[in-house]
C-alpha cells in the first residue's frame, strides 16, 4: 500500500468528512472506493475514445468493402 498527500478542496473535504462520519467509514477507504469508480470510469472512457479514433482510421476501407460486395451482389 502508497501513501501519499494531498490536497483537497476546502468543501470537497468538508462534504466528506460528512458523508464518512455518517456512513461510518474510514476516509481513506472512502477515497480509495471513489478512485476505483473514477479509474474505472476512465478507463472506459479512454477504450471509446480509442475505438472511435480506429474505427475512424478503418470507415473508408470497409465503406470500399462494402461497395464491393454490393457489386457483387448485384451482379448475381
Amino acid at each position: 500500500m502508497k501513501t501519499l498527500s494531498l490536497k483537497l478542496d476546502d468543501h470537497i473535504f468538508e462534504e466528506t468528512e460528512e458523508i464518512t462520519a455518517k456512513m461510518k467509514l474510514a476516509r481513506n477507504r472512502y477515497i480509495n472506493e471513489a478512485l476505483k469508480i473514477f479509474n474505472l470510469y476512465n478507463r472506459k472512457k479512454l477504450l471509446k475514445d480509442q475505438l472511435v479514433h480506429e474505427s475512424k482510421l478503418v470507415s473508408k476501407e470497409s465503406m470500399k468493402i462494402l461497395e464491393e460486395f454490393e457489386q457483387f451482389i448485384n451482379e448475381n
